[in-house]
């Protein structure tokens, strides 16, 4: 066997994730089993015809879109830089200018493989350490940070998030030496799994902190906050988390968002919002050392999409989400009612993240293997374990025996309440 490097040996075990990608992509059978722990978008959302078009436009004109077949650059194309800019200024009073358009002192990249090839490059450039986050949380990065050689400082989340003042205390009660070690701190404005939005004053409190870890420190600890959801905000009583760019005066605010989770997840569109400078450069190199660029095509038809149609395409994505939470809601209470402890989720993005009252959900408990293992014609249903969302050996590892991910972003409201009429048999 070659002599693998420390990330290699990590990586030839399969994480959690990539077997659960894996098993959906191999065996899955479409209307008998049923989805609910891949993170996939509702079908229903992904404007399939529009897409064509906005192919059509821009294969068939060769003259507007010359390089739309060949490499790119890696910053990203511009014509997609200036749509998501008019977007984002049009939709996030975080990133308007008093003139009403983008903020002059923020730069947008495109990653090359989506949002979260983003995050895997900001580990990149900035090297290994300790990374400050909210447990549970976006359990694919933290994997991947763990096998490339860093720490995780796991704050557990309350109902609203990661709690800046806990954060401020751990920091406090670590030694000079333990701080110099953290390389950023990592925030998801609506999270995953659980979908608790990140309120305002939280995301200010952190920037707060970071500032003074910096001066304290004397070099700058980046602030990265996760916005993939923030567009998926559906529950009226919930406000939209808007971006803290302009209250950013040191340039220690990196925002990752994507088109995804409105327009289709295979467009593979992430982009990052920063001030220029060396991190901003380096970030570029690495999509560069990466394979050039997002596919160009990719990219011209999400900016024609932007342009052309965000605004019905949105209104139909949060309508399709709310729809899909309240009836999923009331599933949840009719098939599992007093054996939940807690539910957290159905506001914003597509998961609840459900505590059961004493039932084991790990993948070694008899309700995952009743649920996953193939038994005739009766349904398998998909979930994800609160097991693998968590810090291993954290303080929410106990609790985390009892929890679920579940979407309903994926399946049919039909089969969702087949798998939750399903739990509950199994529960009992």
């Amino acid at each position: 066997m070659p002599a693998l490097s420390a990330y290699g040996r990590a990586s030839a075990e399969p994480s959690p994730v990539n077997r659960m990608m894996a098993g959906v992509a191999a065996d899955f059978r479409q209307g008998v089993d049923v989805n609910l722990g891949v993170g996939y978008v509702n079908e229903a959302t992904i404007p399939r015809q529009l897409i064509s078009q906005a192919v059509g436009e821009v294969v068939g004109d060769g003259e507007r879109y010359p390089l739309a077949l060949n490499y790119g650059g890696p910053h990203g194309t511009a014509r997609l830089i200036r749509s998501l800019q008019r977007y984002l200024a049009a939709h996030d009073a975080g990133y308007r200018a008093a003139g009403g358009g983008f903020l002059d002192d923020r730069e947008i990249i495109v990653g090359a493989n989506g949002a979260t090839s983003l995050l895997e490059s900001l580990a990149t450039v900035l090297g290994p350490g300790l990374v400050v986050t909210g447990d549970p949380s976006y359990y694919i990065y933290t994997s991947y940070l763990r096998r490339a050689g860093f720490d995780i400082l796991a704050i557990p989340e309350d109902e609203q998030g990661i709690p800046p003042e806990a954060v401020a205390a751990r920091l406090g009660r670590m030694s000079r030496e333990e701080r110099a070690a953290i390389r950023f701190v990592y925030a998801m404005a609506v999270g995953n799994p659980t979908s608790t939005v990140l309120a305002r004053e939280r995301q200010l409190r952190l920037l707060e902190i970071v500032r003074d870890l910096s001066e304290s420190r004397g070099e700058a600890v980046p602030l990265v906050v996760d916005r993939a959801y923030v567009d998926l905000v559906h529950d009226p009583a919930l406000a939209r988390p808007t971006s803290l760019a302009s209250h950013d005066r040191e340039g220690l605010l990196f925002e990752v968002g994507t088109v995804s989770k409105i327009l289709a997840p295979g467009l593979r569109v992430g982009y990052l919002v920063g001030a220029p400078g060396p991190m901003m450069q380096a970030l570029v190199q690495r999509t560069s050392d990466l394979g050039f660029s997002a596919p160009p095509l990719n990219q011209e038809v999400a900016s024609w999409l932007l342009d052309h149609h965000i605004g019905t395409q949105l209104q139909k994505v949060i309508g399709e989400y709310r729809e899909k939470a309240l009836r999923v809601r009331g599933w949840l209470d009719r098939y599992l009612g007093n054996r939940l402890s807690e539910v957290r989720g159905g506001g914003a993005g597509f998961y609840y993240y459900v505590t059961l009252e004493r039932t084991r959900t790990d993948e070694a408990s008899a309700f995952f293997r009743e649920l996953t293992l193939p038994a005739g014609d009766r349904p398998r249903v998909l979930y994800l374990p609160g097991e693998h969302c968590v810090e291993p050996g954290g303080e929410l590892g106990g609790v985390a025996r009892r929890q679920m991910r579940l979407s309903y972003g994926f399946e049919s409201l039909d089969r969702i309440e087949v798998a939750l009429r399903r739990m509950g048999e199994v529960v009992d």
